[in-house]
Formats: C-alpha cells, sequence, structure tokens
C-alpha cells in the first residue's frame, strides 16, 4: 500500500497557486529558449500560441500538456525529458501535488538558488559560445576562471 501525499481539499494552496513540478518545467522551458536566443514571441509562433501563453507555461501558471510539451521539445531540439531534468529533491517529493510547498514564494526560492536558471548565466554562455575563435573562448574560460578563484570562489 503507497501512502499518498496529497493534502486535503482544506490545506490546499489558493487557487492560481502553480504546482512545483509546473514552475520546475516552465524554468527549463525559459532556459533552453534562452540559450537558444529565442523570444517567448518566436517560440509562441513556433507552436501556434501567443507569447502570453509562453510566459504562463515558463512561471508554472499554466501546466503544458503531454502533445504541447513533446511540440515543445522538437522545436527546442531537446528530449521531452530535458523538462523533467536536474529537478530539485523539494519537488520531486511533491509526486506533482503541492506537498513541499504551499506558498509561491517558497517554489520560487528553490527556483532562485539554481545559477544556471538565471537569465544572466544564460546570457553569459550564450555570448561565450558566439565566439568563434576556440583559442579567444579558451582564453575567456581562463580568465573567468582566473577573476573568481582570485574572489576566492575556487571550484
Amino acid at each position: 500500500m503507497t501512502t499518498s501525499t496529497a493534502l486535503k481539499a482544506e490545506d490546499r494552496p489558493p487557487l492560481g497557486t502553480p504546482r512545483p513540478v509546473d514552475v520546475h518545467v516552465g524554468a527549463r522551458l525559459r532556459q533552453r529558449r534562452t540559450l537558444l536566443g529565442m523570444s517567448q514571441e518566436k517560440l509562441g509562433e513556433a507552436v501556434g500560441l501567443t507569447f502570453q501563453q509562453i510566459q504562463k507555461y515558463e512561471r508554472g501558471a499554466n501546466r503544458i500538456g503531454a502533445s504541447r510539451l513533446y511540440q515543445l521539445s522538437n522545436v527546442l531540439d531537446v528530449s521531452v525529458s530535458y523538462f523533467f531534468e536536474e529537478m530539485p529533491g523539494e519537488v520531486q517529493r511533491t509526486r506533482g501535488d503541492y506537498a513541499a510547498s504551499n506558498r509561491a514564494d517558497d517554489i520560487e526560492t528553490v527556483q532562485a538558488g539554481d545559477p544556471m536558471a538565471r537569465r544572466e548565466t544564460l546570457e553569459l554562455v550564450r555570448a561565450y559560445y558566439r565566439i568563434e575563435d576556440p583559442k579567444v573562448r579558451k582564453r575567456v574560460f581562463e580568465l573567468t576562471k582566473s577573476i573568481a578563484n582570485a574572489a576566492g570562489f575556487e571550484d
């Protein structure tokens, strides 16, 4: 017999509160779209949606259905499983429900803790890979590591 982590109706967060899994999937959608340098509008056009709907998906406000997730994975050139990778333990433990966190602020805190989900990181990676000369790219990489190490952020 399995135990359920589902909350009783009276313990659920207010309507409109996104589920942690939907927030994670949306963050991965935004991450991949940004890495490709694609606007929400362009992604929306590619799958027949408005940019507002893409925004809602990226915030986790609206769930992404299976066929739409498959469509997005094709446009973004990733597998469907990409959207579920690197899911924090707190989110995994919800098993799709609200059990791990019942406040949108808590969900955003989990996502904000991942530096790879930040726009700044994504833009930096995109700019780095636009450097065509591998030698120059390697020197930029070494310079960045050197600055981080001098600041006490060794890996």
